[in-house]
């Protein structure tokens, strides 16, 4: 069969890579298309776009780069139609995926569409909900409080275990030495680690990590600060954040420097579960705005969470501090209370339930045993997950 999968960001490309993975194993003559990234083209060569191209955020920067989304989208639309593809799967990315889904589903009506990682319409957006029951015919969800979500809104949706357990697992299955690696990367191996995860996006970046570097600065005595480089985003992109700072910039290795570190400051995301997933203590840091009032506003009028991380949306508590439109004070007071003691204890002991609750590692490979099936193939069904 002729897979066509779309992702539009870094943890897509991560997710869809080992989804593509598993659709191999249920269907050995798999042949795939693709909008994504680096990870996805070890699997199946190079994309028809990269995700850079694609991973804007904020209406500004979506505005000021509209001509491109569409010329994007109008490739992506014509790109379908010519490669003919037996089923489309479409992985988060809501702004863009939900566009092709609609044009799959008026001009191409007999092509299956798959949604492998539900965008957060739970937390804004909720009306999004029609545009799936509209456009998509099957969901695979990833949290297991989106199962009520959707199912009060009755819509029928497949929960299959979070792919970022199956990310996490296979990397701990083959850990690097902590001595080795730290001297590899030009780290004091008897050092304690403090990793500065500040976004998948410049956007992200550029608000965030000024203040976490103000802050981390203060401990650079004890700590070994280190600033994680992200995927989609080059060494020259930080030269101006980093000039007066002595940091390391280290990319593509997160996992690792998670593996050895003693605590975190990790702008909201994905990042704040693999945090939680590798049992770092972390602060979780949202700084898009500067005036507290603009963030009240929109969290009562759009956002419909209590929480904006993952780790306290599945917990269904404050595990990890939360600070949107934050000062260096206020990042300070929250990093002291993770470095020892009780809070830190605490914190700690949720992550193991957490861990309890997003069940087994596997999620790649139930999505594509259900897909297998659902398309009529033969297929080898993994466990359930919960």
């Amino acid at each position: 069969m002729k897979y066509y999968l779309i992702a539009g960001e870094a943890s897509g490309d991560l997710h869809a890579s080992n989804l593509m993975k598993a659709l191999r194993e249920q269907d050995p003559a798999a042949e795939f298309r693709f909008f994504g990234g680096d990870k996805m083209a070890a699997v199946a060569g190079s994309p028809v776009r990269h995700y850079r191209e694609l991973a804007y955020m904020g209406f500004i920067q979506v505005a000021l780069h509209a001509r491109s989304l569409l010329r994007n989208i109008r490739l992506c639309r014509q790109d379908i139609a010519d490669w003919q593809p037996d089923l489309l799967i479409l992985v988060d990315y809501a702004s863009f995926n939900l566009r092709i889904a609609a044009y799959v589903k008026k001009h191409l009506p007999r092509l299956p569409v798959y949604f492998y990682i539900s965008p957060k319409i739970w937390a804004w957006k909720g009306y999004r909900i029609r545009d799936f029951k509209r456009y998509v015919d099957k969901l695979f969800i990833i949290f297991p409080f989106e199962k009520d979500w959707f199912a009060q809104r009755d819509y029928p949706a497949d929960y299959v275990g979070n792919p970022t357990m199956d990310s996490v697992s296979e990397f701990l299955s083959h850990r690097p030495d902590r001595q080795q690696w730290c001297r590899q990367w030009g780290l004091d191996p008897e050092k304690p680690v403090l990793p500065l995860l500040a976004g998948s996006r410049r956007q992200e970046v550029r608000q965030n990590l000024p203040l976490m570097l103000q802050v981390a600065a203060r401990y650079q005595d004890r700590y070994q600060v280190v600033v994680a480089g992200a995927p989609g985003m080059s060494p020259e992109n930080y030269v101006e954040w980093l000039k007066d700072y002595p940091f390391p910039l280290i990319f593509d290795q997160t996992y690792a420097l998670l593996s050895v570190a003693h605590a975190a400051l990790v702008v909201s995301g994905t990042a704040t579960l693999e945090t939680a997933l590798f049992e770092v203590p972390q602060v979780v840091c949202y700084r898009m705005v500067r005036r507290k009032w603009i963030v009240k506003l929109v969290r009562t009028v759009l956002v419909h969470t209590p929480y904006i991380s993952l780790v306290n949306l599945v917990s269904g508590h404050e595990t990890v501090k939360e600070l949107i439109a934050y000062r260096p004070d206020e990042l300070q007071a929250a990093l002291d209370e993770i470095l020892d003691g009780p809070v830190r204890e605490n914190m700690l002991a949720d992550y193991r339930d957490i861990i309890r609750k997003l069940g087994a590692p596997g999620a790649a490979r139930r999505a594509a045993a259900l897909m297998a099936s659902y398309m009529g193939l033969t297929s080898t069904q993994p466990a359930d997950n919960q």
